[in-house]
């Protein structure tokens, strides 16, 4: 959400920024929060007046009771009680003001950094650098289910029993092989400095609407029936929320944390669930990171979050690319984003495993987060990155480790976390 200051002194870079976007339909968003604004503030302007009046009203009723002048009383009481029927109407019309402009401020989309590309869709993102030689094989590669079925590693079909599309069983080494990538992460941000926690996997509606678009929320986040409680579809989610309604003493930024949750999502889109496979799933595992920090920090935190991701990959054996996302391609609470995406040799093409973005002050000034700073208070700055996301990041790992035989080598990264196993073999 953008400071309502902007509108009020510079809309028209609102709305560059809405064209940027090519939102064109939320123009007119602009230009009604400008005049609602100017209303609302006319209206409790004269609601202080008239609560001013009745203050002084209210004080010279004692004086006039001392010298017994009971007419004048009487006439001043009609005159309170008429004050406040107009307070109470001026209240109910700004707290209809109020709600207008935030439900509309929280629907134009964040000021895009200077340096997003512009384009419609995630067809125009802008392919930026390539890290590590692309696997090639002189065999041809399965499937990645028939891949993890070989080696015994999956049941896909219990899972259509027992929960639907977009679930899954994984079983045996390559259980242990998801366990082991998502221990290392963990330990791969700590040694980044990056303090490790465990969120709450659900959060109440207030903080779903503070960290993200009503588009995505509801495309994404699974509701718990009859409670003000969702399934979180990221632990950024539970973790921004923490610092809600909160002051930060400066000295304390930036603060880095790297987060561990089961994320749920509906998968709502065109895309939708029916992919075979695990690439597009209801339920997963993910390892977070997420930094608060000084407004003029933030590009250089974006810039260390992708570089951790890309290394993490590389430690692995897998090759990756970043990709600057579009201005279109942008949520509406997005300064900047950069995704990472792995090689996958058996299509040939590059496949998104990890997403880094800045927010801004946006998510800070939903959820008022602010800053204790040397001269005045600020809204902090927000970012988040995947560390990693399996069982995603599966379809990579296995496709790029992968032996003519079917069997699947383990990075020696991750020996230690396998209790010594070095290759995972065929068991069918």
């Amino acid at each position: 959400m953008i400071d309502i200051k902007l509108i009020r002194e510079n809309k028209d870079i609102v709305k560059e920024n809405i064209k940027k976007k090519f939102q064109d339909e939320k123009l007119v968003l602009v230009d009604e929060v400008f005049d609602e604004d100017i209303e609302y503030r006319k209206v409790k302007t004269e609601a202080d007046n008239l609560r001013k009046e009745r203050n002084t009203l209210s004080d010279s009723i004692g004086l006039l009771v001392r010298e017994g002048k009971k007419e004048e009383i009487e006439g001043i009481k009609n005159k309170v009680s008429d004050i406040n029927n107009k307070i109470l109407e001026l209240e109910k019309k700004e707290e209809e003001l109020f709600k207008s402009i935030e439900i509309k401020m929280m629907t134009i989309p964040n000021i895009i950094d200077d340096s997003v590309p512009l384009g419609k869709d995630d067809t125009e993102n802008v392919e930026v650098e390539l890290f590590g030689e692309k696997t090639k094989y002189d065999f041809e590669i399965p499937y990645h289910t028939d891949i993890l079925e070989k080696v015994d590693g999956i049941d896909i079909d219990s899972a259509l029993r027992t929960s639907g599309n977009g679930f899954y069983y994984l079983t045996g080494d390559v259980a242990r092989l998801h366990s082991a990538i998502l221990t290392y992460a963990r330990d791969f941000m700590i040694n980044k400095g990056f303090t490790y926690c465990i969120p709450p996997f659900m959060i109440r509606s207030d903080v779903v609407t503070g960290v993200m678009s009503f588009k995505e929320m509801n495309n994404m986040m699974y509701k718990i029936e009859g409670e003000d409680l969702y399934l979180i579809g990221t632990s950024e989610h539970s973790m921004i929320g923490r610092y809600k309604d909160q002051i930060i003493d400066e000295s304390k930024l930036p603060i880095l944390l790297t987060s561990y949750s089961p994320c749920f999502r509906k998968e709502v889109g065109a895309h939708g669930i029916e992919e075979r496979g695990i690439y597009r799933v209801h339920q997963f595992e993910k390892q977070e990171m997420v930094v608060l920090c000084k407004p003029e920090d933030s590009m250089k935190w974006f810039n260390n979050l992708w570089n951790y991701t890309v290394e993490f990959f590389r430690n692995l054996n897998v090759p990756v690319r970043t990709l600057e996302c579009c201005s279109g391609d942008l949520a509406d609470l997005k300064v900047k984003s950069c995704d990472v995406e792995a090689w996958s040799p058996r299509q040939e093409k590059y496949f998104e495993v990890g997403s880094c973005s800045t927010l801004g002050d946006a998510q800070a000034r939903r959820l008022k987060i602010r800053v204790n700073g040397k001269d005045d208070k600020y809204f902090a700055h927000t970012l988040n990155n995947t560390v990693v996301a399996p069982p995603r990041m599966l379809i990579a790992f296995v496709e790029n480790n992968l032996n003519k035989d079917g069997s699947i080598n383990i990075p020696e990264v991750l020996w230690p976390y396998m209790g010594g196993t070095k290759t995972i073999n065929v068991k069918k």
